[in-house]
């Protein structure tokens, strides 16, 4: 089931992407960052309610494991943000998006000590040809002689790696609840997006001085980013908690192709070698990963 879970998310990914790119431009980065989490609250709540009807609720055992983890989860997924930022402001995309490629191993390493998930070798071949097939794909080699003077260097690594960290802290605060694995994502998710979206409008109220900002910005399509960012969450989250979240990234890689498959026919683009290799190699590193499931 976290298969077709993770399939939908990355194409809901792709979608939102998409529409918080035009946002961007439109209202500015902070807005269309905020928008992911304010405009998608109804939609999760409702979500929850639905779970909780059909599943069943939960009950959160004595300690503060569940806030600690799901606050890690939502304070580093706002970093991976900003950093893929100043990646994008360097004007130097190539290792920054190398390093950014690299949560689906730093989640596995992460992954073992905190999680206790063992994965078998088809499992981390598998997420050493994603890894590979996404940078093949991401970088021109010629662009590695100048990584010592790449300032992209630092913000990627740190983008992989505060993605890693969410992923992980997200499967971690799920499990802290007794009940129901779905509402427990539930639950977890609407946290998160309610700690986001506080953090975030009242970042964008203070800089604007008017409390009333959040809501005036491009309104339809905020929340277009909301509606899709908030589909695409309860996919990811679901998966989390659902099986290792190192697996549940390396099969999202499948995202990097469908952006493709969109730039090609929406923008007429040509595909090279390099990005049909890389294709590939994503391709077979999503069979070793569902095979590795298979018991």
């Amino acid at each position: 089931m976290w298969i077709f879970i993770t399939l939908f998310a990355a194409a809901c990914q792709s979608v939102r992407t998409a529409y918080q790119n035009t946002l961007a431009k439109e209202a500015g980065f902070l807005h269309a960052t905020m928008a992911r989490s304010l405009y998608a609250l109804p939609l999760v709540t409702g979500y929850l309610l639905l779970c909780i009807v059909l599943f069943g609720g939960v009950s959160l055992p004595t300690g503060s494991a569940f806030f600690i983890a799901a606050t890690i989860c939502a304070l580093a997924q706002i970093m991976a943000t900003y950093f893929m930022l100043r990646v994008f402001q360097s004007g130097s995309f190539a290792l920054g998006t190398l390093l950014a490629k690299t949560e689906a191993v730093l989640a596995a390493l992460i992954g073992l000590p905190i999680l206790h998930y063992g994965l078998s070798a088809m499992a981390w071949l598998g997420i050493g040809f994603g890894v590979f097939g996404a940078l093949v794909m991401s970088i021109k080699w010629k662009n590695l002689a100048n990584i010592h003077r790449d300032v992209s260097f630092v913000f990627g690594l740190g983008s992989g790696l505060c993605f890693a960290i969410t992923s992980v802290m997200a499967s971690l605060a799920s499990h802290s609840f007794d009940g129901s694995i779905m509402t427990s994502a539930g639950v977890t998710l609407l946290y998160v997006l309610l700690l986001q979206s506080a953090i975030l409008c009242g970042l964008q109220i203070v800089k604007s001085r008017d409390l009333m900002t959040p809501f005036r910005k491009s309104r339809k399509l905020s929340w277009r980013v909301g509606i899709m960012s908030g589909l695409g969450s309860i996919g990811w989250f679901t998966a989390f908690a659902l099986v290792n979240p190192a697996m549940v990234k390396t099969l999202g890689q499948l995202e990097i192709l469908g952006t493709l498959y969109y730039s090609k026919y929406r923008f007429s683009e040509k595909m090279n070698m390099r990005q049909w290799f890389g294709g590939a190699m994503i391709v077979l590193s999503v069979i070793l990963v569902t095979a590795a499931t298979i018991k």
